[in-house]
């Protein structure tokens, strides 16, 4: 069975390798060249002057081409992962794959650059030469010693950050779930005893960054494949293990652990038996990062050592000391600090960012990502998980500012909470364009009840809102069910302590809710006992109450069940005066910026009237993101060219929008890529009256608004935010099965904004 299961990995692997296109990375332009003009910008001649202003001011090269933001990957292939020296030419799909990291993790291009030279100096002076190219450099799998010597000579010789992330990446993860362990275990650095296995670059420089934290010279004991390094050993002895010599006589690493508070290996498998396990100190911390196979499986180790606090290489145990975690921050921070080094001080920066982040409450984007998996802080969560979105401002701004301390940044930057802003924008894509409703709802702590406050989704997005927002959640359920699933979540917020609870099966407001909802309803069918169950049941129609008894400023709901049968109980309850649903809207955010769907959810075949009103709402929301709305009223008609269907219902809702005083363009009936493509449209109607392209479609048909939402959502890469129910005076939103904790947090902020503002 394992050799079937390591075969189809194998073919796996392959596949996702050769298809449908070999490799792992391309090169695109990030300017268009469609033109003439644009070719004579690009080329000759209008390239000579970007290349004049950089040799009159090299600093500029920042400005005028990649450099300040492409890494170099580079290796001879001599200490390929567990791999060995496999040569250049077959390392390169691994570079290709650190390339693909730091891309998708920071947003850093990369060339991975193959070199068929063993000799280390030679090595060296070809990286040297390259500096032109690149803003800052990362040596990979280069075999020690050579690597010490590579790094030495670049670092002397280089005005840019160099890097070798085998060494200085594995020691910033390491020292980061080290300082985490020994926090969980009640030790310290200065007290306790190390024993390390594995004298290669990556555990020298692991030692070495030990002993920055606080670790004592004298209590590491350094063991390799010929037993204890010790003072006068002449067998595979280099200056760098010398350097950690105990004693002058030979000794087992089962000699020498006896006591030990910390294993570190990074050696080989099974060098670390569980006899050795129990002979370590009390609550050990074992570090077995061999991979694929590491010194001990967890299982052995806590089969004698059930408090043991262990870490590995590998993904499918807890704690993976992965430098996933480091690299593609560190250089994000130097590169846009314009760091010429990166420094001790900018490492130990590094180190702080990461273990402090495993010490805050999990993101709710990780814990979508890894469900199931323990998340909250402790001896099973020693680091945080690669894909946690926060690492980039969190690390990265850690690493810039102290860049600018130690005086090796060469374009300081000036507001670094700013900058920790902007690297969450470019992470989380909605940042941007929320960050207006955000502010707009700081402005009055509005109470936000949510009527699913039972899952996990709604608990994570209120305990952000506490966090981010003046507002205050209250949420529907079971006290004993939410604070079973806060606590199974990692989530420090609790019920009656943080945040109002409404107790469907117990609620001392019972019967005043039930006889609300009944005096309402009265006339239309609903009895005093059925007004009793539905209070008892229906924890939309309560939040709905809630909201109509002042007792709550806006509802969210629909995180499960259909759009309509949410509204339903809004309308009923909250849809009387000036307050009923005109349409939602949703705000999907494209690569190129925002585009607003209307209406994808309430009317399936709206009237001229209500086309008319979804304009006129739209146009409003769009400028609650910063957005000046240019409409566009899409059909499979096209100006007039066919008389009935939805293109005869938008030119009468257009007809309407003529009669009014309207602040917004507006244009149709048209096609979808006539709204989207001016150039289309001036060929198809001369002298429209609508300017560029369109960034409000509102469609004549749900099913088609819904499908382009879906579609965008699906392959387009598109984030929602929404949808925005519209007419109701921002008292209530019903959201989708889909949404995210984030994306509630984002409905918070919208259902947060004072009501006069916006409707």
């Amino acid at each position: 069975m394992a050799d079937k299961t390591e075969t189809s990995l194998r073919d796996a692997a392959l596949a996702y390798h050769r298809d449908p296109k070999p490799g792992k990375l391309e090169i695109r332009a990030t300017k268009p060249l469609a033109n003439g003009r644009d070719l004579a910008r690009a080329y000759s001649p209008g390239v000579a002057e970007a290349s004049l202003e950089i040799k009159a001011d090299p600093a500029t090269a920042r400005d005028y081409t990649a450099r300040g933001n492409l890494v170099g990957v580079v290796s001879n292939g001599s200490a390929v992962l567990g791999l060995g020296n496999i040569g250049a030419l077959a390392a390169k799909p691994v570079m290709e794959g650190k390339a693909v990291l730091f891309k998708k993790f920071a947003g850093i291009d990369c060339f991975d650059i193959e070199l068929d030279e063993p000799d280390p100096e030679r090595l060296a002076e070809i990286v040297c030469a390259m500096e032109p190219t690149f803003g800052a450099i990362n040596l990979e799998d280069i075999k020690a010693p050579d690597c010490f010597i590579v790094e030495q000579i670049c670092r002397e010789r280089m005005n840019i950050p160099v890097f070798h992330d085998d060494q200085h990446g594995t020691a910033i993860v390491v020292g980061a779930a080290a300082t985490n362990a020994l926090r969980v275990a009640d030790k310290s650095f200065e007290d306790i005893k190390v024993v390390s296995t594995g004298g290669g670059a990556a555990g020298i420089a692991c030692l070495n960054m030990l002993l920055k934290l606080g670790l004592r010279r004298e209590n590491v004991w350094l063991c390799d494949i010929e037993g204890l390094v010790h003072e006068g050993r002449e067998v595979d002895t280099t200056p760098q293990k010398a350097a950690f010599a105990q004693g002058t006589e030979p000794a087992t690493l089962d000699q020498v652990i006896e006591g030990a508070d910390l294993f570190l290996g990074l050696s080989g498998p099974g060098v670390l038996t569980p006899g050795m396990v129990r002979k370590m100190a009390e609550r050990p911390i074992i570090f077995a990062l061999a991979n694929p196979t590491p010194e001990i499986l967890p299982e052995a180790a806590r089969a004698v050592a059930p408090d043991a606090i262990i870490a590995t290489g590998r993904s499918d145990f807890p704690n993976q000391v992965n430098n996933v975690l480091c690299f593609p921050f560190i250089f994000r921070g130097a590169l846009d600090a314009g760091a010429t080094e990166i420094n001790d001080r900018m490492q130990i920066a590094c180190i702080e960012g990461i273990a402090d982040l495993a010490r805050q409450t999990t993101s709710a984007e990780a814990a979508r990502i890894y469900k199931g998996e323990q998340l909250t802080f402790g001896a099973d969560y020693l680091i945080p998980k690669p894909f946690d979105p926060r690492l980039s401002a969190v690390v990265s701004s850690a690493v810039a500012k102290a860049a600018q301390e130690t005086g090796v940044a060469t374009r300081p930057i000036a507001d670094i909470e700013a900058y920790k802003q902007k690297l969450n924008e470019s992470v989380f894509k909605s940042a941007l364009l929320m960050r207006p409703v955000f502010i707009a709802a700081s402005q009055a702590a509005r109470r936000i009840v949510f009527a699913e406050g039972e899952d996990e989704r709604v608990l994570r997005a209120s305990q952000a809102i506490l966090e981010e927002t003046p507002e205050r959640p209250i949420l529907i359920g079971r006290p004993e069910v939410i604070e079973a699933r806060c606590e199974r979540a990692g989530l420090v917020v609790r019920p009656g302590r943080d945040f109002e609870i409404v107790n469907p099966e117990n609620d001392p407001r019972y019967r005043d809710y039930w006889g609300t909802y009944h005096q309402i309803m009265a006339r239309r069918g609903v009895t005093p006992d059925l007004a009793r169950a539905i209070m008892r049941t229906n924890n939309t129609a309560i939040g709905a109450v809630m909201v109509q008894r002042d007792e709550a400023d806006s509802l969210i709901c629909g995180t499960f069940g259909e759009f309509r049968w949410h509204l339903n109980y809004i309308t009923q309850v909250l849809g009387h005066g000036s307050y009923r649903p005109h349409g939602s809207l949703s705000m999907m955010i494209l690569e190129d910026g925002p585009l607003f769907l209307a209406d994808t959810h309430v009317w399936s075949l709206p009237t001229p009237d209500n086309l008319a009103e979804v304009a006129i709402g739209a146009a409003r929301h769009a400028r609650r993101f910063g957005v000046e709305p240019r409409i566009a009223f899409c059909s499979q008609s096209q100006f007039g060219n066919q008389a009935e269907g939805s293109g005869k219902r938008l030119r009468e809702a257009i007809n309407l929008l003529d009669a009014m005083e309207t602040d917004f363009q507006y244009e149709g009936e048209m096609n979808v890529d006539a709204g989207l493509d001016p150039e289309l449209r001036e060929r198809l109607l001369p002298g429209g009256r609508l300017d560029g392209a369109a960034n409000v479609l509102i469609f004549g048909h749900a099913d088609a608004a819904s499908g382009v939402r879906n579609i965008l959502k699906m392959k387009g890469g598109g984030l929602e935010v929404g949808p925005i129910l519209m007419g109701m005076g921002n008292r209530a939103h019903v959201v989708t099965p889909g949404i995210t904790a984030r994306g509630l947090l984002n409905m918070a902020a919208i259902a947060g904004t004072p009501v006069q503002h916006y409707g």
